[in-house]
């Protein structure tokens, strides 16, 4: 059985969490949506770190991201589907 390398929580989010150490650009992630245990198979298009955050879509400046099905922000510069989501291109809407 292939490890996930991405999991996802709700049908409703727009990102992903790594989950594998080393996540490099080019990986052919599998991705797990949990709550209902479906898989889909992403391109990684940036590296990124466990427990960061890819794109399952490409997002604007002003689209909220969504994880848990829950609003966790606003992205701030465009991201685009297997791009990497942090702190450069995601802000909090708390301030």
């Amino acid at each position: 059985m292939e490890t996930p390398h991405l999991l996802v929580h709700s049908p409703k989010d727009n990102v992903g969490v790594v989950v594998i150490e080393g996540l490099e650009a080019g990986t052919d992630m599998l991705c797990v949506i949990t709550e209902n245990d479906t898989t889909f198979r992403l391109k990684a298009e940036a590296d990124a770190p466990i427990g960061h955050k890819i794109a399952l879509a490409d997002l604007q400046p002003g689209d909220t991201a969504i994880k848990y099905g829950e609003d966790i922000g606003k992205i701030v510069a465009p991201v685009g589907k297997g791009g990497y989501v942090h702190t450069h291109n995601l802000k909090t809407k708390r301030w």
